[in-house]
């Protein structure tokens, strides 16, 4: 017997020693479990709070979890809606803190407990961990960690917006992110169109302004959420930068960054127009630049050939102007944009340099500069040597004859220049300069001269007439200069075999050239067009000349040219 009842008592020994009995507490007893690194609000008396918690008895055993539900306990505090050690306790916590409370039996469920779950004079643990809280008082809170230096527009009520946001929990929760569908949200601001607290919250930013903002759910999903990612009374915290601001009212807007010095002419509806550009969203996205294909934008301008806001922006321009012309969306691409660079609803940012432009109905512009002495002027058929120096309207040099020390020679009227040079060349004397500025229709027309002067383009020729050599009349290509004999024939006919030979023929105009008796079109292969005399004047093309076969211009009909 006093065997057994020694391991008897040494069994109780030992069971009390491993599981004591709890002590009684005078109050709350809390351990501090997780705190976080941020605590930007704790919790006041009349806060409302979302938590998540873990009910044990001393022992550990669970007598009630909020998880098991998965929904947070959402509740007010210091308003008697929980038991008195909790209302206390939770006073303090941050979000994201997580708390172990000890709550004694008489601020808990005291001498009667609670039901079948809690004993009387239970000592009560509870796991904590606050996810969010909030007071009846709050307001949208906005603090902004990101602002662009220049902000000249801010969003006003009833303006469209484009942004990307984060949307999350006041815990850090993940609802929703516009950057995970990579595109922006788009609405108007102020009209209803957004939970409360986004309207509210997005009012005063600037493009390119990020901001974090703080909605209570009065301003969010309320009581209900959203029925999926959104719990009922939770607080919303928005990470929002914004991109993009019109409104539908909204015309173009134009900001001059440079003018040339000389605007002699602006641009009109019906121009054609040569301009580079670089194009980007309001953000500064770049979308697209004329300048990486190397080629200007060529177009008609105020005709609808490009987007509405373009073909404003580009009226009233100078040749080398340095614009930025901002286009709303209406005015631009729309809603649906152009389904690749350029989203639906965006605002558009041209750079733009103007290179030059002209109307279809232009002649070539002349400014001249006579010597004193200017009484032989140029006509066609003449032969003109001349210095000139070219370049586009924007000043790019295309060439100049100085660089190989030599004039440029030609026939006016015979093709061997460009209309507009021709043209521009007519009536000068020897010493005058002029400036020629030749539309393309009368240059290079639409395709230019690869690699010198691109298509369409406005040429600018400075000219110097250095000589001139008065051409023979319309459709002569050699005149007499006194009376022709009457022995032509015979004389030509050196060899007396009652023929002319080529050789024969050749020496005696160019004898008579030589000795002032008659004259070769000048600017032209003299032995060109001797050839071409004998070819016209060898009728059967036997390679002889009769003198049956020999006549006189005046003697032929207008159409031939020989003698």
């Amino acid at each position: 017997i006093n065997i057994i009842y020694m391991i008897l008592l040494a069994f109780l020994v030992t069971f009390v020693a491993c599981n004591p009995p709890p002590l009684p507490l005078d109050d709350i007893a809390i351990e501090k479990t997780f705190t976080p690194d941020r605590c930007d609000r704790m919790v006041k008396s009349g806060d409302f709070v979302r938590y998540h918690y873990i009910g044990m008895f001393p022992d550990g055993k669970k007598f009630d979890s909020s998880y098991d539900r998965s929904t947070t306990y959402n509740v007010f505090v210091g308003q008697k809606q929980l038991i008195a050690g909790m209302d206390k306790a939770l006073v303090g916590m941050c979000v994201n803190e997580r708390w172990m409370i000890k709550i004694p039996p008489q601020l808990a469920y005291g001498k009667d407990g609670y039901g079948d779950n809690i004993p009387p004079d239970s000592i009560l643990h509870f796991d904590v961990l606050m996810l969010d809280i909030w007071n009846t008082e709050d307001k949208v809170q906005i603090k902004t960690y990101h602002k662009p230096e220049s902000c000249g527009r801010t969003v006003q009520v009833s303006d469209y917006i484009r942004y990307h946001y984060n949307g999350t929990l006041l815990d850090g929760t993940l609802f929703d992110s516009s950057h995970t569908r990579m595109r922006t949200y788009d609405t108007y601001v102020g009209i209803g169109w957004l939970i409360a607290g986004m309207d509210q919250g997005l009012l005063g930013m600037c493009v390119g302004e990020k901001r974090i903002i703080t909605l209570p759910p009065s301003l969010g999903y309320g009581e209900n959420g959203d029925g999926s990612d959104i719990p009922a009374q939770a607080s919303l915290v928005f990470d929002v930068v914004l991109l993009d601001l019109h409104n539908p009212k909204d015309e173009i807007t134009v900001e001059v960054q440079s003018l040339p010095d000389h605007c002699p002419r602006k641009s009109v509806v019906g121009d054609f127009m040569r301009y580079h550009y670089n194009g980007s969203l309001l953000d500064g996205t770049f979308f697209d630049s004329s300048y990486s294909r190397n080629r200007t934008y060529d177009t008609y301008i105020g005709k609808g050939y490009v987007i509405a806001g373009m073909d404003q922006g580009l009226l009233g321009v100078c040749v080398g102007e340095h614009r930025r012309i901002v286009i709303p969306p209406h005015l631009a691409y729309g809603e649906e944009g152009t389904g690749t660079k350029i989203p639906g609803s965006a605002v558009l940012v041209f750079d733009v340099h103007i290179i030059d432009f002209h109307n279809p109905s232009d002649t070539v512009e002349i400014t001249s500069v006579k010597p004193e002495n200017c009484s032989n002027n140029t006509k066609r058929g003449d032969f003109v040597k001349y210095h000139y120096n070219a370049t586009l309207m924007d000043g790019t040099y295309i060439g100049s004859t100085h660089t190989f020390g030599k004039t440029y020679d030609v026939v006016l009227g015979a093709g061997q220049v460009v209309i507009g040079m021709e043209q521009g060349l007519i009536g000068m004397c020897v010493g005058e300069k002029r400036k020629l500025v030749i539309p393309p229709h009368l240059a290079y027309g639409e395709r230019g001269v690869d690699g010198e002067v691109p298509g369409s383009a406005v040429l600018v020729f400075d000219v110097e007439l250095v000589d001139l050599e008065e051409g023979l009349p319309e459709g002569y290509m050699f005149v007499w200069n006194s009376d022709v004999t009457p022995n032509l024939f015979s004389e030509m006919d050196k060899n007396k075999d009652a023929q002319v030979d080529a050789a024969e023929f050749s020496d005696y105009i160019l004898q008579q050239v030589k000795e002032g008796k008659g004259r070769l079109a000048p600017g032209f292969d003299s032995q060109r067009i001797i050839e071409n005399m004998y070819d016209n004047q060898d009728r059967n093309k036997d390679g002889r000349i009769t003198e049956d076969e020999f006549k006189l211009k005046a003697d032929e009909a207008a159409a031939h040219d020989e003698l």
